[in-house]
C-alpha cells in the first residue's frame, strides 16, 4: 500500500499548536523533527546506551504526516494551509512549505530483523529465532533473544560489559535486580548462570512483554522471574514492589547521568555485600559514575572498559 506524505516547515515555537490543528483535522501520527536540546526529564526517560547527537537548535521543525491515497487530500491540505494562515496571525510558524512525496507501507516491527544475526559473546552464542544453531555451536551456551521493539540483543558493548560482570559474580541463589531491562536479557543470562530469580523494571511497556516472550522461549519458568513498568528512580511504588535489601546483585545498563541519580536508590535494594554493575558509560563520563557510586557508600571493585565503554562493578559494605 502507498501512503502521501507530507512534510511541513514550521518552528520549534509552533510545532505543538501545529500537531494539535492537524490532529483536529483528523491527522494521526505525526512525526516531528527538530533540534530542541533534551531536557533532564526527558535524558531520565531514555533507558538507553548512548543519547542520539542533536545538532545545536536552529528554530526549525519538520512536521511530517502521511495521508492514505483515497483521502481527499486536496480539502485536507487546504484546510491545513488555512489553519497555518490563522495560527500566522498570533504565533510565528515559518516558511509553512509542505514538501510531498509517496512511501510504501513498511513492517517497521519486523523490517529490523535483517540486520540482526547471530554472535558470540565469549562462548555464549546469542541467536534470534529466524536462525539455525550451527553444528560447531552446539555445545555453547545458546540464548535465544528477539527483542520486537524493545531495546537489548546483548550486540552493543555495554550490554556484553554487564554480560560478564554477572557471570562473575552470579552464583546459585543469587537474587538480581535490572533496572531497565529491556529484552531481558541481562536477567536471563543470570538465570542461566545460575541465578535463582530475577527481577527487571523499565519504562517501555514493550520491555514487558519482549522479556517474557525471550524467558518463555529460553526455558525460563514464571516462577523464575518477575518484570514491571515503572521508574524506581522516583516512583515509591515501584521502590516497594522491587523490595528492600533483598537483591545479591542490581544491574543497570543504561547512561551516565541516569546512573547518577539511581546509585543513591538503588542502593537501598542491595542487601549488604551485595554486587552493583553500571554501565551504559561513554569513557569521559566515568568518573563521574565512579563518584556517584562512591557518594552512595559503595566500594567500587573493578572498573571494565570496551571499546569507549566502561563498566563500573561496586559493592554494597556489609
Amino acid at each position: 500500500m502507498k501512503w502521501n506524505k507530507f512534510r511541513l516547515k514550521t518552528t520549534t515555537q509552533a510545532e505543538d499548536i501545529v500537531s494539535s490543528m492537524l490532529m483536529d483535522l483528523g491527522i494521526q501520527g505525526v512525526e516531528i523533527e527538530d533540534h530542541i536540546p533534551l531536557t533532564q526529564s526527558d535524558k531520565e526517560q531514555m533507558f538507553v546506551d548512548i543519547l542520539p547527537e542533536i545538532e545545536p537548535d536552529d528554530g526549525v521543525a519538520y512536521l511530517s504526516f502521511y495521508l492514505e491515497e483515497e483521502d481527499d487530500k486536496e480539502k485536507i491540505l487546504a484546510d491545513v494551509i488555512n489553519g497555518l494562515r490563522e495560527m500566522s496571525e498570533y504565533v510565528d510558524v515559518g516558511d509553512c512549505v509542505i514538501e510531498e512525496s509517496q512511501t510504501e507501507d513498511v513492517d517497521w516491527v519486523n523490517n529490523w530483523k535483517k540486520y540482526f544475526h547471530q554472535f558470540h559473546v565469549d562462548d555464549i552464542l546469542i541467536i534470534p529465532s529466524w536462525e539455525d544453531v550451527k553444528p560447531e555451536d552446539e555445545d555453547k551456551m545458546v540464548i535465544h533473544i528477539d527483542p520486537g521493539t524493545a531495546f537489548g540483543t546483548g550486540m552493543h558493548e555495554t550490554t556484553q560489559l554487564c554480560i560478564r560482570q554477572i557471570r562473575k559474580y552470579a552464583k546459585e541463589g543469587t537474587k538480581i535486580l535490572d533496572v531497565g531491562c529491556g529484552s531481558g536479557i541481562l536477567g536471563m543470562l543470570a538465570l542461566k548462570f545460575g541465578a535463582a530469580y530475577s527481577v527487571g523494571t523499565d519504562l517501555d511497556p514493550c520491555a514487558i512483554e519482549a522479556t517474557r516472550e525471550n524467558m518463555e522461549v529460553n526455558g525460563i519458568r514464571d516462577d523464575q522471574y518477575e518484570v514491571m513498568i515503572g521508574n524506581i528512580i522516583d516512583d515509591k511504588a515501584v521502590q516497594d514492589k522491587v523490595g528492600y535489601e533483598c537483591y545479591d546483585i542490581v544491574a543497570a545498563n543504561i547512561l551516565a547521568d541516569v546512573l547518577v541519580q539511581l546509585t543513591p536508590v538503588v542502593v537501598n535494594q542491595l542487601k549488604p555485600g551485595g554486587i552493583y554493575i553500571t554501565s551504559g558509560i561513554i569513557d569521559d563520563k566515568e568518573q563521574t559514575v565512579v563518584d556517584a557510586v562512591r557518594a552512595a557508600g559503595l566500594e567500587v571493585l573493578d572498573v571494565t572498559y570496551q571499546g569507549e565503554w566502561v563498566c563500573v562493578t561496586a559493592r554494597k559494605p556489609e
